[in-house]
Protein backbone atom coordinates (compact mmCIF):
# COMPACT_ATOMS: atom_id res chain seq x y z
CA UNK A 1 0.00 0.00 0.00
CA UNK A 2 1.31 3.36 -1.04
CA UNK A 3 2.03 6.08 1.59
CA UNK A 4 -1.13 8.15 -0.33
CA UNK A 5 -3.70 5.34 0.26
CA UNK A 6 -2.31 4.09 3.95
CA UNK A 7 -3.03 8.31 5.29
CA UNK A 8 -5.78 8.13 3.05
CA UNK A 9 -7.41 4.98 4.39
CA UNK A 10 -6.05 6.14 8.47
CA UNK A 11 -8.12 9.47 7.90
CA UNK A 12 -11.20 7.63 6.26
CA UNK A 13 -11.11 5.16 9.36
CA UNK A 14 -10.80 8.19 11.76
CA UNK A 15 -14.31 9.72 10.18
CA UNK A 16 -16.11 6.62 10.44
CA UNK A 17 -14.84 6.31 14.18
CA UNK A 18 -15.48 9.95 14.66
CA UNK A 19 -19.67 9.65 13.54
CA UNK A 20 -20.27 6.31 15.22
CA UNK A 21 -18.25 6.99 18.74
CA UNK A 22 -19.03 10.59 19.41
CA UNK A 23 -21.92 12.13 19.78
CA UNK A 24 -22.05 16.02 19.90
CA UNK A 25 -21.59 17.24 23.47
CA UNK A 26 -19.47 20.12 24.87
CA UNK A 27 -18.68 17.54 28.10
CA UNK A 28 -16.70 15.30 25.59
CA UNK A 29 -13.33 15.61 24.60
CA UNK A 30 -11.65 13.95 21.71
CA UNK A 31 -8.15 12.63 21.05
CA UNK A 32 -7.10 10.58 17.67
CA UNK A 33 -3.62 9.23 17.32
CA UNK A 34 -1.98 7.34 13.65
CA UNK A 35 -0.16 3.82 15.12
CA UNK A 36 3.11 2.96 13.76
CA UNK A 37 6.68 1.17 14.41
CA UNK A 38 8.80 4.76 13.52
CA UNK A 39 6.65 6.69 16.32
CA UNK A 40 7.93 4.10 18.85
CA UNK A 41 11.39 4.83 20.96
CA UNK A 42 13.22 3.29 19.84
CA UNK A 43 11.59 3.49 16.38
CA UNK A 44 10.52 -0.19 15.08
CA UNK A 45 10.98 -1.32 11.94
CA UNK A 46 7.45 -3.06 11.52
CA UNK A 47 4.79 -2.28 8.43
CA UNK A 48 2.39 -2.10 10.95
CA UNK A 49 -0.25 0.73 11.47
CA UNK A 50 -3.43 1.59 13.72
CA UNK A 51 -5.45 4.57 14.52
CA UNK A 52 -6.71 5.21 17.85
CA UNK A 53 -9.88 7.38 18.87
CA UNK A 54 -9.94 8.34 22.89
CA UNK A 55 -13.13 10.38 24.47
CA UNK A 56 -12.72 11.95 27.63
CA UNK A 57 -16.33 12.56 28.69
CA UNK A 58 -15.65 15.23 31.96
CA UNK A 59 -19.68 14.95 33.05
CA UNK A 60 -19.88 11.12 33.38
CA UNK A 61 -16.48 10.97 34.09
CA UNK A 62 -15.35 7.84 31.60
CA UNK A 63 -12.86 7.35 28.91
CA UNK A 64 -13.77 5.26 26.20
CA UNK A 65 -11.22 4.42 23.41
CA UNK A 66 -11.68 3.02 19.57
CA UNK A 67 -8.99 1.07 18.00
CA UNK A 68 -7.77 -0.56 15.04
CA UNK A 69 -4.62 -2.11 13.94
CA UNK A 70 -3.45 -4.08 11.05
CA UNK A 71 -0.34 -5.86 9.94
CA UNK A 72 1.68 -6.18 12.69
CA UNK A 73 4.93 -8.59 12.42
CA UNK A 74 4.22 -10.19 15.88
CA UNK A 75 1.41 -11.45 17.47
CA UNK A 76 -0.35 -8.60 20.08
CA UNK A 77 0.45 -9.44 23.82
CA UNK A 78 -0.61 -6.17 25.57
CA UNK A 79 -1.87 -2.46 24.73
CA UNK A 80 -1.78 0.72 27.22
CA UNK A 81 -2.11 4.48 27.43
CA UNK A 82 1.17 5.73 28.71
CA UNK A 83 1.20 9.34 30.40
CA UNK A 84 2.46 11.51 31.04
CA UNK A 85 5.87 12.19 29.33
CA UNK A 86 8.07 15.42 29.91
CA UNK A 87 8.11 16.63 26.15
CA UNK A 88 5.36 16.77 24.26
CA UNK A 89 5.16 14.52 22.02
CA UNK A 90 8.33 12.45 22.47
CA UNK A 91 10.05 10.06 24.98
CA UNK A 92 8.85 7.27 26.92
CA UNK A 93 6.53 7.04 30.01
CA UNK A 94 4.89 4.44 32.96
CA UNK A 95 1.50 3.57 31.73
CA UNK A 96 -1.26 5.51 32.99
CA UNK A 97 -4.06 3.17 32.32
CA UNK A 98 -4.74 0.20 32.89
CA UNK A 99 -2.70 -2.37 34.91
CA UNK A 100 -1.72 -5.21 33.17
CA UNK A 101 -3.38 -4.14 30.04
CA UNK A 102 -6.41 -2.46 28.54
CA UNK A 103 -9.73 -5.01 29.50
CA UNK A 104 -10.05 -7.41 26.98
CA UNK A 105 -7.87 -6.24 24.63
CA UNK A 106 -7.22 -9.13 21.77
CA UNK A 107 -4.09 -10.95 22.16
CA UNK A 108 -2.53 -13.24 19.94
CA UNK A 109 -3.53 -10.92 16.85
CA UNK A 110 -1.96 -9.08 14.10
CA UNK A 111 -4.71 -7.27 13.34
CA UNK A 112 -8.34 -6.16 14.71
CA UNK A 113 -10.69 -3.87 16.20
CA UNK A 114 -11.23 -2.47 19.74
CA UNK A 115 -13.49 -0.51 22.28
CA UNK A 116 -13.83 -0.16 25.34
CA UNK A 117 -15.42 2.83 27.94
CA UNK A 118 -13.49 2.99 31.53
CA UNK A 119 -14.80 4.43 34.60
CA UNK A 120 -12.06 7.13 35.59
CA UNK A 121 -14.02 7.79 39.13
CA UNK A 122 -12.24 4.30 40.13
CA UNK A 123 -8.76 3.76 41.61
CA UNK A 124 -8.56 0.05 39.44
CA UNK A 125 -8.52 2.16 35.97
CA UNK A 126 -4.99 3.81 37.11
CA UNK A 127 -2.02 1.95 37.58
CA UNK A 128 -0.76 2.38 41.03
CA UNK A 129 2.59 4.60 39.45
CA UNK A 130 0.08 6.68 38.06
CA UNK A 131 -2.28 6.77 40.51
CA UNK A 132 0.33 7.76 43.22
CA UNK A 133 2.72 9.86 41.58
CA UNK A 134 3.03 13.42 43.16
CA UNK A 135 4.58 14.66 39.50
CA UNK A 136 2.65 13.54 36.68
CA UNK A 137 -0.13 12.02 38.37
CA UNK A 138 -2.66 11.67 40.77
CA UNK A 139 -0.79 12.53 43.52
CA UNK A 140 -2.93 9.75 45.38
CA UNK A 141 -6.05 10.62 45.08
CA UNK A 142 -8.46 9.30 41.95
CA UNK A 143 -9.92 13.13 41.42
CA UNK A 144 -6.26 13.98 40.84
CA UNK A 145 -5.31 10.82 38.31
CA UNK A 146 -8.40 11.60 36.41
CA UNK A 147 -6.96 15.73 36.34
CA UNK A 148 -3.50 14.68 35.57
CA UNK A 149 -4.67 12.36 32.94
CA UNK A 150 -6.83 14.83 31.11
CA UNK A 151 -4.10 17.55 31.59
CA UNK A 152 -1.38 15.37 29.68
CA UNK A 153 -3.85 14.28 27.20
CA UNK A 154 -4.50 17.94 26.26
CA UNK A 155 -0.86 18.81 26.91
CA UNK A 156 0.59 16.28 23.76
CA UNK A 157 2.20 13.77 26.25
CA UNK A 158 0.10 10.65 26.31
CA UNK A 159 0.99 7.93 23.99
CA UNK A 160 -1.79 4.81 22.94
CA UNK A 161 0.62 2.38 22.00
CA UNK A 162 0.30 -2.05 21.33
CA UNK A 163 2.99 -4.29 22.44
CA UNK A 164 3.41 -7.91 19.99
CA UNK A 165 5.91 -10.85 20.60
CA UNK A 166 7.62 -9.05 17.59
CA UNK A 167 8.21 -6.01 19.83
CA UNK A 168 8.15 -6.55 23.75
CA UNK A 169 8.21 -2.98 24.34
CA UNK A 170 5.68 -1.98 21.85
CA UNK A 171 5.58 -2.45 17.89
CA UNK A 172 3.41 0.58 16.76
CA UNK A 173 2.06 3.77 19.08
CA UNK A 174 1.49 7.29 18.51
CA UNK A 175 1.04 10.39 20.34
CA UNK A 176 -2.80 11.88 21.37
CA UNK A 177 -3.84 14.45 19.74
CA UNK A 178 -6.75 16.98 20.62
CA UNK A 179 -8.96 17.10 17.19
CA UNK A 180 -11.79 19.96 17.02
CA UNK A 181 -15.70 19.17 17.32
CA UNK A 182 -16.83 16.62 14.89
CA UNK A 183 -18.70 19.00 12.86
CA UNK A 184 -15.60 21.16 12.56
CA UNK A 185 -13.28 18.27 12.01
CA UNK A 186 -15.37 16.89 9.46
CA UNK A 187 -15.08 19.84 7.43
CA UNK A 188 -11.51 19.78 7.55
CA UNK A 189 -11.35 16.14 6.83
CA UNK A 190 -13.03 15.98 4.40
CA UNK A 191 -10.72 18.66 2.25
CA UNK A 192 -7.81 17.05 3.06
CA UNK A 193 -8.92 13.55 1.96
CA UNK A 194 -9.91 15.60 -1.57
CA UNK A 195 -6.12 16.92 -1.34
CA UNK A 196 -5.11 13.24 -0.82
CA UNK A 197 -7.04 12.21 -3.81
CA UNK A 198 -6.10 14.50 -6.09
CA UNK A 199 -2.20 14.16 -4.71
CA UNK A 200 -2.98 10.43 -5.44
CA UNK A 201 -4.51 10.83 -9.07
CA UNK A 202 -1.87 13.27 -9.73
CA UNK A 203 0.84 10.47 -8.95
CA UNK A 204 -0.74 8.10 -10.44
CA UNK A 205 -0.90 9.94 -13.78
CA UNK A 206 2.45 10.72 -14.05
Amino acid sequence: MTRYRMIFSSILSFMVLLMTAVPSHAVQITFFALLDGPSESPPVASPGTGQALVVFDTVAHTLSINASFQDLVGTTTVAHIHCCTTVPGAGTVGVAVTPGTLPLFPAGVTSGTYATVLDLTQAATYTTGFLNNIVFGGGGTVAGAEAALLSGLRDGEAYFNIHSTFSPGGEIRGFLTEVPEPSTWLLLATGTLGLLGYGWRTRRSM
